[in-house]
């Protein structure tokens, strides 16, 4: 795992490209400490701060072809690069490392761009063409390792991390209002949105050319949830097989990400998906791996009785960080900097305390549950849309039958009298008035008032609806796929895999692996779902596969989802966090916040009992505190680091040179 940075095209001098791309590199030295290196020629400066964890002698970066043509800076890693190195040796490609960055040189040297239709892996990379001069971006299928683009006088830059951006001459933050309101509207920036001016992400699964004034973008893996892309699974015939199916693809994927020369851990939650991993990993490695875990001091949102429950089951050496509210509201500025982008809740500052905790006890490596609920169904918003998908066909006894099976760790969804009362807000909804959006209509309605914040919001949904609009083969998918594939590209993406899993973690230098997110596996799920069992009962597979191995009360207990206390933890423990948020300069320096409702919603927070506090608040509140942290970071520029690499920069100098080394 590593962070790259670099620029390309840039009207910069070359004399100076090695101590600019040293910069950019320090700014994002956490993501690896342990080596750095970079690519110099006249037309671009690329660098790579390296964690070593692969291949640990001879794996450093950049790395180079024998005849000197391409040069890569990669941050990720490539699960199943001895398969494809064994291949690439068969062909007559000889390799000089034993790392997984080399096998992504040369596959690209070997195949060009259709290599990665073969990676199995988690990646972003840079690999520059020093015959065509060519610069090439990509991104893996899921987005779980970040790409940021942008363009500045004439240059263009890209990093694993905006932040880097920081140390290039003449850059500046400023939000991009509209941007800002699609992810206060939508939880998370949307694929190719920052939340900033100028600059982009470089989506899941695509690639970006730079050819002279020319680009060329491109999708190399689209998100399939019908099964029925190539390399296409048979649906099984019996739920027998479907359990062994299932089995048999995890087991593979858990195997390929130990695959490590430093150890690897687990994050164990106390929930099923961390469980079966954690299990898995002990099978496949012979022996319990370590466990880490979060508790919470507030038990609404505590699950160390499931914790200690699996881990003595596993037997595994188990450690723990317990967080208070204190914690999280102390913690937070410093978790914003790394996030980088608005936040809707709190959640990614316990995983921040987390990995700094796995790095303490010097684990490199985690693997974790991300990716289960979004591939088999497991969230209550699959169950909300194929309720209300057929609303019109049931009577009230049915719905209220339903209705007791979608939240039962939710108190307003308990009891008859609870589903009763929910019965009308579900009847709102039960008409399509976003197109292509019917599934996460009642969730948006939280964003709807989160959008007040704004001065002017525009239409928040606009960017979204495009998005759904434009995509191949959105519109035949049945409401429940819409609803995953929603997931999968908005919150998963967006969120999970980035603000409170990858970014979080790299923080620190660790990196988090995600078995459930194994192309196979994500295959092998939209062959089952729905296909056995009752569909309201989540995940129906995944808790028939493991009863036999896990303790019951993991497996019957039902989802229960990670989160932390939001703006209680502010209001109990910091009320003068009011004052912060409040502030007529900052707010005035902000400029898109709307002060005079800014104002008066946060009297109304601090001034309410923290259980009175409703969702929505919750979220419109840690959306203000988060733009507020991010402007004084990074439109302010306090995020930028002013010392020097702690390693030494290892540099390959091609400026001047007009043929291949």
């Amino acid at each position: 795992m590593c962070g790259i940075a670099g620029f390309h095209a840039s009207p910069l001098p070359a004399e100076g490209y090695r101590e600019l791309i040293g910069g950019m590199l320090a700014q994002i030295e956490h993501r690896g400490p342990d080596e750095a290196g970079c690519f110099l020629d006249d037309r671009t400066a690329m660098g790579t701060v390296r964690l070593s964890i692969i291949d640990l002698s001879s794996g450093s970066q950049p790395v180079g072809s024998p005849d000197g043509r391409y040069w890569l800076c990669y941050n990720g890693e490539l699960y199943n690069y001895r398969e494809l190195r064994a291949e690439l040796t068969r062909r007559g490609v000889s390799f000089r490392t034993e790392s997984d960055t080399e096998v992504v040189l040369m596959a690209w040297a070997h195949w060009g761009r259709s290599c990665l239709e073969r990676f199995n892996g988690a990646f972003a990379f840079a690999l520059k063409d020093t015959v065509t001069g060519e610069l090439h971006l990509a991104r893996d299928r899921f987005g779980k390792r970040p790409l940021f683009i942008a363009r500045h006088e004439g240059a263009w830059l890209f990093a694993s991390e905006m932040k880097a951006f920081l140390a290039y001459p003449g850059f500046d933050f400023a939000f991009d209002p509209a941007q800002l309101a699609s992810a206060f509207a939508t939880w998370t920036p949307l694929p190719a949105h920052s939340g900033y001016r100028g600059i982009e992400q470089l989506p899941m699964g695509e690639y970006l050319t730079i050819r002279g004034d020319e680009t060329e973008r491109g999708r190399w893996a689209a998100l399939d949830l019908t099964g029925g892309e190539p390399p296409a699974v048979q649906p099984p015939a019996t739920e027998d097989e479907a359990v062994d199916l299932v089995r048999a693809d995890l087991e593979a994927a858990v195997e390929l990400r130990l695959r490590s020369d430093v150890e690897v851990g687990v994050y164990a939650s106390g929930g099923l998906d961390s469980s079966i991993i954690a299990h898995l990993a002990k099978e496949r490695a012979g022996l319990p791996p370590r466990t880490f875990s979060i508790q919470f001091e507030d038990a609404e949102f505590d699950e160390s009785a499931e914790q200690e429950e699996l881990t003595k089951h596993l037997g595994t050496h188990h450690s723990t960080v317990r967080v208070s509210d204190t914690d999280v509201v102390e913690t937070f500025p410093e978790a914003v900097r790394h996030a980088e982008v608005p936040v809707f809740r709190t959640a990614f500052v316990p995983m921040y305390l987390l990995a700094r905790h796995v790095r303490s006890e010097g684990i490199k490596v985690v693997l974790s549950g991300e990716g289960a609920d979004e591939a088999f169904l497991g969230y209550g918003i699959f169950k909300d849309t194929l309720l209300l998908s057929s609303w019109h066909e049931l009577d009230d006894a049915t719905r209220m039958r339903r209705m007791a099976q979608l939240y039962p760790y939710l108190s307003h969804f308990s009891g008859e009298d609870g589903h009763r009362r929910m019965l009308g807000l579900y009847q709102q909804f039960a008409e399509e008035t976003m197109p292509g959006l019917f599934s996460h209509q009642m969730r948006f309605q939280n964003g709807r008032f989160a959008v007040r914040l704004l001065k002017d919001a525009g239409d928040p949904f606009a960017a979204l609806s495009r998005l759904v609009a434009e995509e191949p083969g959105y519109a035949e998918l049945t409401a429940v796929q819409k609803a995953q594939w929603l997931e999968f590209r908005t919150l998963l993406s967006g969120y999970l895999l980035s603000t409170q899993g990858e970014r979080m973690a790299l923080a620190h230098g660790v990196e988090n692996r995600c078995p459930f997110l194994d192309p196979a596996v994500v295959r092998r799920a939209a062959s089952v779902n729905s296909r056995f069992g009752d569909p309201y009962d989540e995940k129906y597979l995944l808790k028939r596969a493991y009863a036999d191995v896990l303790p019951e009360r993991i497996v019957s207990k039902g989802k229960f989802p990670y989160r932390a206390p939001d703006s209680a933890a502010f209001v109990r423990s910091r009320p003068d966090y009011r004052d912060v948020l409040t502030d007529p300069a900052t707010l005035d320096d902000i400029g898109v916040l709307d002060a005079r409702f800014v104002r008066r919603f946060a009297d109304r927070v601090f001034d309410s009992p923290p259980e009175r506090i409703g969702t929505k608040e919750n979220q419109a509140f840690v959306l203000l505190a988060s733009t507020v942290w991010l402007h004084h970071w990074y439109v302010r520029g306090n995020a930028r680091r002013r010392t020097p690499l702690a390693v030494p920069l290892y540099v390959v100098d091609r400026r001047g040179s007009a043929l291949p080394a």
